[in-house]
C-alpha cells in the first residue's frame, strides 16, 4: 500500500504494522498533491486546509482509507472522497491534552491567579488572598474539593476530564443525549439539563458543531447558573451564544468565562470578546497534539488489509 503521511505529524514508522510492500510518502498537507501520488491507498490527515483535502478528494482515484487525526470526521467528509474510501476519525487522540487544558484553565480561576498576576505586575504582597481562608466562602469558588463540575458534552473527552476532576475531589455529572452512567459518573440527558445548571460551579462545555448544538449555551441557559460560576469551553466555539456571553460576564451574571474556541477563529482584533470582564481567551491550544496515533493508525491499515483480503474488517472510529 502507499500512504500518504502529512508533515504535520511525526509518527514512528516502526510502530505502524508495516509491511515490506507498504511505502510512506510525506505531503504537505497545505500544497496539492504531487500527480504522482494520485494511487496512493491511505491518506493521513493531520491540519490539512479544506482545499488541500479537497484536492486530494478529487485526484485519489483509488484511496481506500482515509485516516483522519482530528476528533471529528466533518471536515474529511465534507472534501468528497469516493463513495467507497472508509473515513476514520481521531476520537480519542486528544482527549487526556484537552481534559489537561480545561482543568488548567479552572484552576487559573479557582485559585486567582489572574488576580495574583495583576497584584505581582504591579509589584504587591496580597495579603487578602494569602494566609487563613474559608475553604468554602459563601458565593465563591476557590477550591474543586467537592465542587460541582457540569460537563456537557461526555464523549471521550468529557469522561477524561471528569476522571480529572474527579481526582482534584470535585463532583461530576455528565450532560449527553441520553440519562445514565458513562464511566462511573452520573449523565443527565440534555433536556434535564436546567435543574443541573442551577446547582453548578463549574460548567465544561465539550460540545461538537452541529444544527442542535449551535448556541447550546444561549441567555436562558446563562440566566441558570449561579453567580459564583465559571464557564470553561473546549469544544466548539458555535455551541455559546457569544453576545449573551459577554453580558453576562459583564453584569456579574457569573463569575467568570475561559474559553479555548470562538465562532470566528482567529479572533479579530476588534472581536467584543477582548473586553468582556474575567474572560480568559486561549487560542485554540487545548489539543493540537495527537496522544499516540501509531496504535489507531496500525489498528486501521490492518483492518484494510483485513478487508482487502475478504476478512471481516474491525474498524476503529470509522464514520
Amino acid at each position: 500500500m502507499k500512504i500518504l503521511v502529512p508533515t504535520s505529524v511525526t509518527l514512528d514508522e516502526s510502530r505502524l504494522g508495516l509491511t515490506d510492500e507498504d511505502t510512506i510518502v510525506s505531503y504537505d498537507p497545505k500544497a496539492p498533491l504531487a500527480e504522482a501520488d494520485y494511487d496512493a491507498d491511505v491518506l493521513i490527515s493531520w491540519a490539512n486546509t479544506n482545499d488541500q483535502l479537497k484536492d486530494a478528494a478529487s485526484n485519489l482515484s483509488q484511496v481506500k482509507l482515509v485516516q483522519a487525526l482530528l476528533a471529528g470526521p466533518d471536515q474529511a467528509r465534507a472534501a468528497g472522497f469516493r463513495d467507497e474510501a472508509v473515513i476514520t476519525s481521531g476520537i480519542g487522540l486528544h482527549s487526556k491534552t484537552v481534559a489537561e487544558h480545561a482543568v488548567a484553565l479552572t484552576l487559573n480561576f479557582v485559585r486567582f491567579l489572574p488576580t495574583l498576576a495583576d497584584h505581582q505586575e504591579r509589584n504587591h504582597w496580597a495579603s487578602e488572598l494569602g494566609g487563613a481562608q474559608e475553604l468554602y466562602p459563601e458565593n465563591q469558588v476557590t477550591t474543586l474539593l467537592n465542587a460541582n463540575v457540569t460537563i456537557w458534552g461526555f464523549g471521550s473527552i468529557g469522561q477524561a476530564t471528569a476522571r480529572l476532576f474527579d481526582a482534584f475531589g470535585a463532583k461530576v455529572t455528565g450532560v449527553a443525549r441520553s440519562a445514565g452512567e458513562r464511566a462511573g459518573f452520573p449523565v443527565v440527558a440534555t433536556e434535564d439539563i436546567d435543574p443541573l445548571l442551577e446547582k453548578t460551579d463549574i460548567l465544561v462545555m465539550i460540545l461538537p458543531t452541529s444544527d442542535e448544538t449551535t448556541n447550546a449555551l444561549d441567555s436562558c441557559k446563562l440566566e441558570k447558573l449561579p453567580k459564583r460560576s465559571y464557564l470553561i469551553n473546549v469544544g466548539r466555539g458555535t455551541t455559546v451564544d457569544e453576545e449573551a456571553l459577554i453580558a453576562a460576564l459583564n453584569t456579574g451574571e457569573i463569575a467568570g468565562a475561559a474559553v479555548d474556541v470562538v465562532v470566528e477563529e482567529p479572533l479579530p482584533a476588534d472581536s467584543p470578546l477582548w473586553g468582556a470582564k474575567n474572560l480568559i481567551i486561549t487560542p485554540h491550544s487545548a489539543g493540537g497534539r495527537p496522544v499516540n496515533p501509531e496504535e489507531l493508525i496500525a489498528h486501521n491499515l490492518q483492518a484494510l488489509r483485513d478487508a482487502e483480503a475478504g476478512q471481516e474488517p474491525n474498524w476503529r472510529n470509522k464514520m
